[in-house]
């Protein structure tokens, strides 16, 4: 196996879109022990020494050595993958598939497989020489945002994004499920992925986050 590590992290709000028709997890031969080995090695030939797969689970389903309990229980099947790379941070999300019959991997798993293959293909690139300097990362930097990088108050974060829905900011700032909701509706508009400002959503981004840390 590679050097680099990994820690399993909860999802929060998934801020892409939603696949309708998945496909089954069963495609996928290989078990997590192998889809495990694949991406910790393709990560650490990036230069990567840490991967953060991030799941539908709590904080409580976690282990201190950040794997999950035995009796975690992982909802929506989307993961997200990230890691800092010789690129610069990369993230990496998908829900393309899901868990249809009881031996196949659970979608969790097969998500976290598809990501480790598409970046095994990636690097297939530069074995050709078609690029010299990663050019095939540059789309899936990550887009990380805290509310610390953005100096606004809750009721502005609430503002900023109720304007992208017919609720006011009082209903955001009353009803976190709300914030959540309307997160993910300014997401499909503007998330860089759909030619959306990288600026505003990380602004978007960090509304939430703030407003989601009163939820304790």
């Amino acid at each position: 196996m590679a050097d680099t590590r990994y820690d399993i992290r909860p999802l929060g709000v998934w801020d892409r879109p939603v696949t309708v028709n998945r496909a089954a997890s069963h495609r996928f031969k290989a078990n997590w022990s192998e889809t495990l080995d694949l991406l910790t090695r393709e990560v650490d030939l990036l230069g990567a020494a840490l991967v953060v797969v991030q799941i539908d689970v709590t904080d409580g389903e976690i282990r201190r050595d950040g794997m999950l309990r035995a009796n975690a229980r992982v909802g929506f099947p989307g993961v997200k993958v990230s890691f800092d790379s010789r690129y610069g941070p990369l993230t990496y999300a998908t829900d393309a598939y899901e868990q249809q019959y009881g031996f196949a991997l659970p979608g969790w798993q097969a998500n976290v497989r598809a990501i480790a293959l598409g970046l095994e293909a990636l690097r297939a690139v530069d074995r050709y020489g078609v690029t010299r300097s990663g050019e095939q990362y540059r789309g899936w930097t990550a887009i990380a945002a805290t509310s610390g990088e953005f100096d606004m108050t809750r009721e502005q974060a609430a503002t900023l994004l109720a304007a992208e829905t017919s609720w006011t900011a009082g209903d955001l700032l009353a009803d976190p499920d709300k914030v959540a909701a309307a997160f993910r509706i300014a997401a499909r508009k503007h998330h860089p992925d759909v030619g959306g400002d990288t600026e505003l959503f990380r602004r978007l981004a960090a509304a939430r986050d703030l407003l989601a840390g009163d939820r304790g």
